[in-house]
């Protein structure tokens, strides 16, 4: 009877092949203190970027830098491809996908030059945010090596 009340586990997977890391060591106080959410951030090694999460693709942004997957229940993840790439104007990104498509975990959402990025001095940490509005009571989160696909979090 008690197990009708636990939380169901839901997984995050990383959108980009890399290292993941704390987000409290990203060199950002918006995402260094949660601001905006919780999560992780992964230095990145590939140029594509993918959805963490089977939803819809809520934002993205008219720069190409960031954007949000909401799943069908209560979770939103944010992607933000790099620290202060705003400046770049959109520079660097390539839109793969338009806002409110239904798109599953690991479908390409943004190609990122990660070779522009370094060239006009930008770091390209990303940060994987599970958004202040989603539900979630609990992260468990995989500080690792990943290939995009691979379990980042898992939220109850």
């Amino acid at each position: 009877m008690f197990g009708l009340l636990k939380r169901k586990v839901r997984d995050i997977k990383s959108p980009v092949d890399g290292k993941v890391v704390a987000l409290e060591n990203v060199n950002d106080e918006v995402f260094s203190q949660k601001l905006v959410g919780d999560g992780v951030a992964v230095e990145p090694v590939s140029n594509i970027f993918t959805a963490p999460i089977d939803g819809i693709v809520s934002k993205i942004f008219p720069t190409n830098h960031a954007y949000s997957i909401r799943s069908s229940k209560d979770l939103e993840v944010m992607v933000h491809i790099g620290l202060d790439t705003v400046d770049l104007a959109g520079k660097g990104f390539e839109r793969l996908v338009k806002e409110g498509e239904q798109v599953k975990a690991g479908d390409a959402i943004i190609k990122a030059d990660l070779s522009y990025l370094k060239a006009q001095n930008k770091d390209t940490i990303t940060p994987i945010i599970v958004l202040e509005e989603s539900d979630v009571k609990n992260i468990d989160k995989k500080y690792r090596i990943v290939k995009q696909g691979d379990v980042i979090m898992e939220v109850r």
